[in-house]
């Protein structure tokens, strides 16, 4: 008589056996670096989510749980392509990473013309911040926090001044993204980012929850189930907008059609 274990182990086995040969090679890659299969057909949201580590050109250190934006910049292009995707909502506990990376996801993510639902959870910390505010809304639960520091370089910098000027330049790409994206004052996101008072030999501040929207970084305080709700709202608006702009440009084809039509009758008549 076999006992549990050994029963518990044989299920588990012929589970795997009998629906990895449903997957071509392709989902099951994904399915084991993304540890989900959801494409957004059923609900018509797609789950994005970006935990750990942002892994850039570089890979990070084995032990780090990290996300490789080479799989998240397919997954948003499949969003604007698919019609069975209506929506995006992108879940954040990242302490931030590669900062072109960061950015790039971000501009994707705000580029996108399908509407995307923000929500923070443990935290979104430096290049995390401008991925949390990319969305058409964005959300933060009360106990999630959000580290802002002006961006930092490790190992040997050769030519001062010049590493000084890019980095500068690359803060400043950062910051025009959260203030352009977000509620918050200019001045105020740079007097937080650059506080000596709260961190230990670094510059920077965390903000914690309502705090976060109270300078206007993010939109408002709320769990996953008011992520949602809101995404679906967005989502409802966006098809409304879409179905009035296809009306308003088959009323002005059918306008175009029928002033083609008199000018033909006029040409018949000898111009009369």
């Amino acid at each position: 008589m076999k006992n549990k274990d050994e029963l518990k182990m044989n299920n588990q086995e012929d589970f795997d056996l009998s629906h990895e040969s449903d997957f071509d090679d392709e989902t099951l890659n994904r399915l084991k670096e993304l540890g989900q299969l959801n494409d957004g057909y059923n609900s018509g949201i797609q789950t994005i989510s970006i935990i750990g580590e942002i892994e850039g050109h570089i890979e990070a250190g084995s032990p780090k749980k990290s996300t490789k934006y080479e799989h998240i910049i397919p997954m948003i292009i499949d969003v604007e392509e698919k019609d069975e995707i209506k929506g995006v909502l992108l879940i954040l506990n990242t302490m931030g990473g590669d900062v072109e990376a960061g950015l790039a996801i971000s501009e994707l993510i705000s580029g996108m013309s399908k509407p995307c639902v923000t929500l923070v959870l443990g935290g979104s910390h430096s290049i995390g911040v401008p991925l949390a505010v990319s969305g058409s809304y964005s959300f933060i639960v009360p106990t999630a926090t959000m580290m802002i520091h002006p961006i930092r370089t490790t190992g040997l910098v050769i030519g001062v001044l010049q590493s000084f000027l890019y980095f500068q330049k690359m803060q400043e790409r950062i910051t025009e993204f959260v203030v352009e994206h977000s509620n918050v004052d200019k001045e105020l996101f740079n007097k937080i980012m650059l506080n000596t008072d709260e961190l230990v030999n670094d510059m920077g501040s965390v903000l914690v929850g309502e705090q976060a929207v109270e300078i206007g970084l993010i939109d408002a305080v709320g769990s996953l189930s008011d992520a949602r709700n809101k995404l679906f709202e967005l989502i409802r608006e966006y098809e409304h907008e879409k179905c009035k702009s296809k009306e308003d440009k088959n009323k002005n084809s059918t306008k175009k059609s029928k002033g083609s039509s008199k000018n033909n009758k006029k040409e018949d008549n000898g111009g009369k």
